[in-house]
């Protein structure tokens, strides 16, 4: 599945922004398309030349490379929020002006701002991936275990890309923001969903004995 939308990535990515955002803003799609390509399938290149070539070496890095991918995912969403800081500095003191309001006011206020339409959005974009991804797991039959893994792997996405194309090929700030709020939410949601499901119901070993 991976391989999948990694391939997929090249051709879609460009053909959706065109379709979905093509009639508000100029979009260059063979430019997204290289940019691509540049991103997500040269790494894959790199990487599998790399485990063929020099195997050792690749086996001693890959047990802190979970930790280094998290690391620099965090300073590319860091560096797309100092570029929105004046965003976010608007839209809590919009919220903090209601001062006699309730706390559901100020929630309110402040989830109805640029800010807080984003936030809602890429909520609701990996809660639907997630959701999506176990049911359908689930119509097709495949067992509990792998209804898991399909959930996860729908619902977490590669932000990384969308803050590359976002800052490479459009000029306002805030477009990268999306992408930036998804490395962070989605990594929150994911790794929430697979503590609790490893909480109520044990291993993937555990899980493929119930099976």
């Amino acid at each position: 599945m991976t391989v999948c939308t990694t391939l997929g990535a090249v051709i879609l990515t460009p053909l959706l922004t065109v379709i979905l955002a093509g009639t508000y803003v100029p979009v260059d799609a063979i430019g997204l398309s290289i940019s691509t390509l540049q991103v997500v399938v040269a790494p894959v290149l790199l990487g599998s030349y790399l485990q063929s070539t020099f195997p050792l070496v690749v086996k001693m890095i890959t047990p802190f490379a979970p930790l280094f991918a998290v690391l620099l995912s965090s300073l590319l969403a860091c560096s797309i929020f100092s570029g929105n800081v004046v965003r976010f500095k608007s839209s809590i003191v919009n919220a903090s002006l209601a001062s006699d309001a309730s706390l559901v006011s100020r929630l309110q206020s402040l989830l109805s701002g640029d800010l807080g339409a984003v936030i809602l959005s890429v909520m609701l974009l990996h809660f639907t991936g997630f959701f999506v991804g176990y049911i359908s797991a689930a119509i097709c039959r495949f067992r509990e275990a792998e209804r898991r893994a399909i959930s996860i792997e729908v619902g977490m996405q590669n932000s990384s890309l969308g803050v590359v194309l976002a800052t490479t090929h459009f000029t306002s700030p805030v477009v990268a923001l999306p992408g930036a709020m998804s490395a962070v939410i989605m990594n929150i949601m994911g790794s929430s969903l697979g503590f609790f499901w490893r909480q109520i119901s044990g291993s993937k070993q555990e899980l493929e004995d119930q099976d």
